[in-house]
């Protein structure tokens, strides 16, 4: 796409979507501002996504259209707007204009006809055109040079996007729209006919017009009701042809401006900023008062002062930057006497194994904070006090268990002040687990987005004291002066997001539970498996490196064989003219620039048919084999321990299961002999094996708890192969007649239902025809109807609730359950019923995890945790323990919660983490 994209910007679209997605925001004179934040919020991040870019912006005109005059009910249904969200209309507009962004109100059209008019002319100008919308019906008006995005779902749609989105090409959806209609505009469409039936005649036919000239071949298209249907066409076809009218959107509409008028006027920040005061817009009222921001002085203590930068928060704060020992002594006697204080470090590494402490931070009320440093050494740097009695003071409140502590992300400084040797301890609450398990979906949650979404409140970025890139600063290299207003801030901000959130929490005692029970023991246990780390060979991986090499060097060749000529494999663009200009292999998909896709997913298709892209699979898959893992695992082994050590992330799935990063073990392939070899660099040392447990299709067992399906549980029960039992079923043989692919098949249906999987996936995967697929899936569902209980009963919750829980009450919220587009709707139900079965098997393993914990710290058994990946404890263990460890690991991971169907752990040991598994 162009670097600079004229982008259109459907604002009454996201005028309601903002009005009904956001909580009923006012400010303190009573006065709706909810939509207003929603939609200048939407423009803001598309200026930031789309600098150098016009951006206009277009809303219906007030009063009737040309469409009403076509059909006098349209729209009919239409509540009138709230009265609530037309008194947002004005100030939105208002601030529009005073950003300097072209608005345009056309009277006698909709917005989509004044956007469509404009794209097609900036299209026959060669410009590039994004469309912000949220209104499924613009997807009419993609092109090779039109995209739309949604900034409220972060979605795209090029050629390609609508295709896979709806199921036919962007030249089709108007005739889509035509045979379903829209019940929100009143577009009437062809009675009975739906989503499913309308995508049915268009891939069967082509076209609208293509149907109405061959409706006796809809018979034969094999939907349901396929053989009434042309009848029921036949009758309705004026109300079909109407809708079409009604539902394309106008590209020839006479504007008094074309996209080389749409040039932004200068910003208005006077105007701006009274709108925002008037609003109660905070952050963005500091944004454009950066001088008074600043002005807000900070005691630091003794006689030296400060500014706080963007610190201004509500009310005046009280900042010390603690810099002599009576100072020091003051606040350990607060927080002595403190019931709760927050706590943050400020160090030298985000690298916990490296990391020193500089200074640390604490908060006792809000607004009230102090900084400690003792670490920092940039030039001139004045005298601090000694870091051996800084630790002497803190050491008794920091080890003390007692001492009830709350802060942002406290497992990276438990890590850390353990290379001070110091055990954090009372560690209560965590306001970055609170988010999460608040509302895993709903944002991020790192301090800086929390302050922003929680308390209305602009943080100091560290940026904005270390500077940027190559030349950034480490914290012990800054001032004073700007070190101590940013770290006290980290203090009071972690604390008032604790007192925000955490009320939020105790109204819902399961995800209390969650929390406390789960969340934050966990933290400590996922420290120390951080912090022992996993003994790699990295001889082996070296080894195995120079293979590849070899190997890829040999494809490459290859390749260039099956070319006719040499080319940059790594190059898409080349990549793309061998394929389907030189070879004519047929395009799948498109990029949004328009060029044909060579994605994974298109040379996997491809594959099936043609050696060229099966052999550009194996040698993309070697290539990030090479760079991800076996190059880059020996770089990461730390000099002091001789260990690699991966961070755990608690805080980043949706469902509640752990990630993994620096290294990633989650991803270590295992389904192919090269990525076995990279587990075979895992080792024990001399003296111990490497035991893994995992447990054994957890998911299934959790499926068969939730749907009480009798067929299911009693193969569980019985200890039957569940995958050959389900094929005996669904195959109808006898179980020891089972073949080999008919198990294969079961197991992609067992788990393909799981995830949500279609007869579309099902067959895809099978490589059967629909129709085939569909009745594998309609006997299993014959064979165990438990499971089609829960799945429609679940959808039913869900779409209640609007949200769906695990067995321990974890939840995850489903924003699109009922949305009205049945694409985003299906998606969403898919993750409802997936959900809490994932999510349960991750709170599983987490409760597993902190027995397993508890267990071996306690006792004399030479054993440690070093990994979690997925479903599997992977431990390092004394040969003299192995019998005990296996059995009480086995006992204990079994043990973790009570279902109506035996959970099954499965033990290996090796000296290696393969050997293992």
């Amino acid at each position: 796409m162009s670097v600079k994209p004229l982008v259109l910007v459907d604002g009454s679209s996201y005028l309601y979507r903002a009005f009904h997605a956001l909580p009923p925001l006012t400010n303190s004179k009573g006065k709706p501002t909810g939509a207003v934040k929603g939609v200048i919020s939407m423009l803001r991040r598309l200026h930031k996504d789309y600098p150098d870019s016009v951006v206009a912006v277009v809303f219906d005109a007030k009063g009737k259209t040309f469409r009403d005059e076509i059909f006098a009910e349209y729209k009919a249904q239409r509540p009138p707007m709230p009265d609530d969200l037309r008194v947002q209309v004005e100030p939105i507009h208002a601030i529009i204009r005073a950003m300097g962004l072209p608005l345009l109100v056309v009277d006698g059209v909709e917005a989509d006809d004044v956007i469509g008019t404009l794209a097609r002319q900036a299209t026959e100008q060669s410009l590039e055109v994004v469309i912000s919308t949220g209104d499924k019906d613009m997807a009419q008006l993609v092109s090779e040079h039109v995209t739309l995005v949604n900034t409220m779902t972060d979605s795209r749609l090029d050629l390609a996007g609508v295709e896979e989105k709806f199921g036919i090409p962007a030249d089709r959806v108007i005739d889509y729209l035509a045979l379903m209609g829209d019940k929100v505009d009143n577009i009437p469409g062809v009675p009975g006919v739906g989503e499913k039936t309308a995508l049915a005649l268009l891939q069967g036919l082509g076209s609208l017009d293509n149907i109405y000239a061959n409706l006796e071949a809809v018979r034969e298209l094999g939907f349901r009701g396929a053989k009434k249907m042309p009848e029921k066409l036949a009758e309705h076809k004026q109300s079909a042809y109407l809708s079409y009218e009604l539902a394309t959107i106008k590209t020839d509409v006479e504007l008094e401006a074309g996209p080389q008028d749409l040039v932004p006027g200068e910003e208005q920040r006077e105007q701006l900023l009274n709108l925002f005061q008037e609003l109660e817009f905070k952050t963005w009222v500091r944004e454009l008062q950066p001088d008074e921001a600043a002005a807000a002085t900070v005691d630091q203590g003794g006689d030296t002062s400060a500014t706080a930068g963007a610190a201004v928060f509500d009310a005046a704060v009280e900042y010390e930057t603690l810099l002599d020992k009576a100072a020091v002594q003051r606040w350990v006697e607060r927080l002595s006497q403190a019931e709760l204080f927050a706590f943050d470090t400020e160090t030298t590494s985000l690298d916990y194994m490296v990391a020193r402490v500089v200074g640390v931070s604490f908060a006792v009320q809000p607004g009230q904070a102090a900084y400690l440093p003792f670490g920092h050494d940039y030039i001139d740097a004045p005298e601090q006090l000694d870091e051996a009695w800084v630790w002497q003071q803190l050491r008794p409140l920091l080890e003390d268990p007692a001492r009830k502590k709350v802060g942002q992300n406290l497992k990276y400084d438990q890590s850390v002040l353990a290379n001070h040797d110091i055990t954090l301890r009372g560690i209560t609450f965590d306001t970055m687990l609170e988010s999460y398990v608040l509302d895993s979906v709903g944002s991020r949650h790192d301090m800086d987005t929390l302050a922003e979404k929680h308390l209305d409140h602009k943080t100091i970025h560290f940026q904005d004291i270390a500077g940027k890139g190559a030349k950034q600063l480490t914290f012990n290299q800054i001032s004073l002066e700007q070190a101590g207003p940013y770290a006290a801030e980290d203090a009071d901000i972690t604390l008032r997001l604790h007192q925000t959130l955490i009320p939020r929490l105790q109204e819902v005692p399961t995800l209390m539970r969650v929390f406390s029970e789960i969340e934050v023991p966990l933290l400590s246990v996922l420290s120390r498996v951080e912090r022992t780390g996993a003994l790699i060979d990295s001889n082996l991986l070296g080894r195995q490196s120079q293979e590849i090499s070899e190997r890829l060097l040999a494809l490459e060749k290859q390749a260039f064989d099956l070319a006719g000529e040499e080319f940059n494999l790594g190059s898409t663009q080349q990549l793309g003219r061998i394929l389907f200009e030189k070879l004519q292999l047929p395009v799948i998909k498109k990029t949004p620039k328009g060029a044909p896709s060579t994605a994974e997913e298109v040379l996997q298709e491809l594959a099936l048919d043609y050696p060229l892209p099966k052999l550009l699979i194996e040698y993309r898959g070697l290539a990030k084999l090479k760079s991800t893992y076996t190059d880059k695992l020996p770089a990461m082994v730390n000099p002091t321990t001789g260990r690699v050590h991966t961070s755990y992330h608690q805080a980043v799935t949706a469902t509640g299961r752990l990630s993994s990063s620096d290294p990633n073990l989650q991803n270590i392939p295992i389904r192919t002999e090269e990525g076995r070899r990279i587990r075979k660099a895992f080792i024990a040392p001399p003296g111990y094996k490497i035991v893994a447990a995992d447990y054994s299709q957890i998911e299934l067992r959790i499926m068969a708890h939730l749907s009480a399906d009798p067929g299911l549980q009693s193969a569980f029960a019985n200890g039957l192969d569940v995958h050959k039992a389900t094929a005996a079923e669904v195959f109808g043989v006898a179980l020891e007649q089972v073949t080999p692919e008919q198990r294969r098949s079961a197991k992609a249906i067992n788990f393909g239902l799981i995830y949500g999987m279609s007869a579309f996936g099902l067959a895809k995967q099978l490589h059967v025809g629909r129709n085939e697929a569909q009745q594998y899936i309609d006997r299993y569902f014959d064979r165990y109807p438990g499971v089609k209980d829960y799945m429609n009963r679940t959808r039913t919750e869900a779409a209640e609730n609007g949200f769906v829980e695990t067995l321990k009450g974890r939840r995850l919220y489903l924003p699109e359950i009922n949305s009205r587009n049945g694409m985003r709707r299906q998606a969403a139900e898919r993750t409802a019923i997936n959900a809490p079965m994932q999510g349960t098997a991750a709170d599983i393993i987490k409760l597993a995890m902190l027995d397993v914990d508890s267990w071996l710290q306690g006792g004399s058994l030479d054993a440690r945790m070093i990994m979690q990946v997925h479903d599997e404890l992977v431990l390092e263990v004394a040969e003299g323990d192995l019998d005990a460890v296996c059995e009480g690991l086995r006992q204990r991971m079994e043990a973790a919660v009570s279902l109506d169907v035996p959970l099954l752990v499965e033990t290996g040991i090796g000296d290696n983490w393969d050997e293992a598994h």
